[in-house]
């Protein structure tokens, strides 16, 4: 065993909106490149923010993606969405929404209709995770994945849980189908409680601190709101929650494949960032309302 040095935590720069129904701090590529962190290549995190009642839905109109998948986790409030390709619903705290853009979507996501007329706290994660080559031009898919569906392993001591949404923990496998090798775990641990996780060591590995506060290997404290990247140079990574906390954790097999990225578009060449436009230009992405 051997610990994965860290190689910078990040403090929650300033937030901007995306649309008008999420308050984001941008963390990938804003700390980091999108070639660092691959394969994560994108992650907004709308930190605890309180959004008065309005019967006007809140969020972020209809607009395209092609070449990646994103994944939305709902930590408070709840979202509606829907794709071209025919997928959507409804999020609510706990639950994940995975789609695979892929070869082309058109998307648009906002607050909850009933939600919406309530009010109240909001946070969640959005992250864009990139397909290899030989999948960008795949099919779109859609992948609802409840709370009660992810896979939620006890730690010993009555030390928390950690809910496996991707990869496996200790045996227990997610329910998401990823095109590469990712983990993907919700970590909740109560004050005073020790574990260890453990990723092969070149794998990109992060930390996002959704509530509390915890100390990472033993030397440096992680504050709530703030992103830890690990470097690649263990398979280890210790933590100790010095308050209650909940933890994202994200690791995953760089793909080691060239990127080209504008806007919402991420593929491998300039000539196919031109031809996704182009694609989009002439209604191959489909249609939605």
């Amino acid at each position: 065993m051997k610990l994965k040095s860290i190689e910078k935590i990040i403090k929650p720069g300033t937030p901007h909106f995306v649309g008008d129904g999420f308050r984001v701090h941008n963390f990938i590529p804003g700390s980091s490149t999108m070639k660092r962190m691959d394969p994560f290549i994108m992650m907004d995190y709308n930190s605890k923010y309180n959004f008065p009642p309005t019967n006007t839905p809140k969020g972020v109109g209809v607009h395209p993606h092609r070449g990646f998948e994103t994944v939305t986790i709902a930590y408070k409030g709840r979202i509606e969405h829907n794709d071209s390709a025919g997928g959507g619903g409804v999020i609510g705290e706990g639950d994940v929404q995975w789609m695979t853009a892929a070869s082309g979507v058109l998307h648009k996501e906002f607050h909850e209709t009933a939600w919406s007329k309530k009010g109240g706290e909001f946070q969640m994660v959005q992250l864009w995770v990139n397909l290899p080559a030989k999948d960008k031009m795949s099919m779109p898919k859609y992948q609802a994945i409840a709370n009660a569906d992810i896979k939620k392993v006890l730690l010993p001591d009555n030390a928390g849980i950690v809910e496996v949404i991707a990869g496996e923990f200790q045996g227990e496998k997610g329910p998401a189908h990823t095109f590469s090798p990712i983990s993907m775990f919700n970590l909740k641990l109560k004050k005073g409680a020790k574990t260890s996780l453990s990723f092969p060591s070149h794998y990109t590995t992060s930390l996002v601190m959704i509530e509390g506060n915890s100390m990472i290997n033993e030397n440096a404290e992680v504050f709530e709101d703030h992103f830890a990247l690990f470097k690649s140079d263990g398979d280890t990574v210790t933590i100790e929650a010095t308050t209650d906390c909940i933890i994202l954790v994200l690791s995953g097999e760089p793909l080691n494949e060239p990127i080209a990225a504008h806007g919402p578009f991420v593929m491998n060449t300039q000539q196919e960032l031109i031809e996704a436009f182009e694609d989009y230009n002439t209604g191959k992405f489909g249609s939605l309302n």
